[in-house]
């Protein structure tokens, strides 16, 4: 994961919206990571011997689990208007054994969680998930740079059509141009009083000159 774990210490949010963890994404973007989920019960029931109490306690710390992620999911990150988060916030607990506690007390707890928008992470887990995050944004990035090629060899090949046909059109004007240029020059040397021969026959009758007419054949 190439993108540093920064605690908030610049952004002015409300005590209230403070996130423990925000993972700085590129292009300005952030996720959440919350850690404020309390242990309390799970401690309780750790402590206790007898199996009763021991599973009322554990029931209280999978309902606390329950809490602290309806908290997360209406507190609405996106809407500070100073972070950019995507849809979810990571959930850390950060003993694994009250994560999967709390799912055996409660087998509809992550996918419940989930459907929330919060992703329930432990230790192993939030590594992992980091991993994946760094892996879907670099191909996402190469997927806007695969966009950007495209989309720029569009504009290039849209110019080289044009300059062909510009310079099929000059092309063109230059073949009528030569074309011009063989009329005029045919009137001038070709066929029977043509004006090469005639001003060349004044030439012939004394005219005095100090130059001559080139050979027909290098005109």
């Amino acid at each position: 994961l190439h993108y540093p774990l920064r605690r908030q210490r610049q952004m002015c949010i409300r005590d209230s919206l403070r996130p423990d963890v925000i993972l700085r994404l590129p292009d300005n973007r952030h996720l959440i990571i919350d850690s404020k989920v309390s242990l309390v019960d799970y401690e309780k029931a750790v402590n206790l011997e007898d199996p009763k109490e021991r599973a009322v306690a554990l029931k209280a710390h999978s309902a606390a689990v329950r809490r602290h992620v309806d908290e997360l999911s209406n507190k609405r990150y996106e809407d500070t208007g100073q972070l950019i988060t995507p849809d979810y916030v990571l959930m850390f607990v950060p003993i694994e054994p009250a994560f999967t506690t709390a799912l055996e007390v409660d087998p509809q707890l992550y996918e419940w969680a989930f459907d929330r928008r919060i992703i329930l992470v432990t230790a192993p887990t939030l590594l992992a998930t980091l991993k994946t995050v760094a892996s879907l944004w670099t191909q996402d990035k190469q997927t806007k740079n695969a966009v950007e090629i495209a989309k720029r060899g569009g504009l290039l090949y849209d110019k080289f059509v044009g300059l062909y046909s510009d310079l099929e059109t000059i092309g063109k004007h230059l073949d009528r141009t030569k074309s011009s240029y063989d009329s005029a020059l045919g009137k001038l040397r070709d066929g029977r009083g043509n004006l090469i021969g005639q001003v060349d026959e004044l030439r012939e009758l004394g005219v005095k000159t100090q130059k001559s007419l080139p050979s027909t054949d290098s005109v």
